[in-house]
């Protein structure tokens, strides 16, 4: 078999971490913490698998670029919600995290339709922000889960995921705007 006709799995496993959200959601909300902590844990590890694929094989594609951010949205925007209505996450956090995300998005469909098509690529704070985002809901989980790690560490862990959330935001707003004076 050629590796061309596997083209299509990282957007399969893209599609596999889309499906997970609303388990993973439904099972913070019944408070299965344990069981919401291993679909997250399944859902980050596919996450790097997808990636890790595309690059490897060649096989990234235009609705990879599209499918692999949407994942990873849905799922961090919906933990962060599920978590915060769960009083897990202060709403001040979760505001700040989604309040970046909608102008990142909205700022990708102005761009999309003013300037030109957009190309998903993500800046290495954006990759940092969201490992931190990741590791904050990790954190989260588990203590929710098994009372470890201390609330130190999930405090510590918030305000990194606070402080990148913010600069990644600054860093897209900058960059962005700068391809639109420019027209590129």
């Amino acid at each position: 078999m050629d590796r061309m006709s596997l083209h299509w799995i990282p957007n399969a496993i893209s599609m596999l971490r889309i499906a997970l959200v609303m388990p993973v959601l439904w099972l913070i909300l019944q408070g299965e913490f344990g069981w919401a902590l291993l679909l997250f844990w399944i859902a980050g590890f596919s996450d790097g698998l997808d990636g890790y694929l595309a690059l490897r094989f060649g096989w990234q594609s235009r609705s990879g670029a599209l499918l692999d951010p949407i994942a990873d949205k849905l799922l961090v925007a919906g933990m962060f919600i599920t978590l915060t209505y769960t009083q897990h996450i202060p709403l001040g956090l979760t505001a700040v995290v989604l309040f970046r995300d909608v102008v990142i998005f909205g700022g990708a469909v102005a761009y999309n339709y003013l300037i030109k098509p957009v190309q998903g690529e993500p800046t290495r704070i954006s990759k940092i922000n969201t490992v931190m985002l990741l590791l904050f809901l990790l954190f989260v989980l588990s203590r929710a889960a098994f009372g470890w790690p201390d609330e130190i560490a999930i405090t510590v862990v918030g305000a990194a995921t606070l402080v990148t959330v913010v600069i990644s935001g600054i860093d897209y707003v900058v960059q962005w705007s700068d391809r639109a004076r420019k027209g590129v």
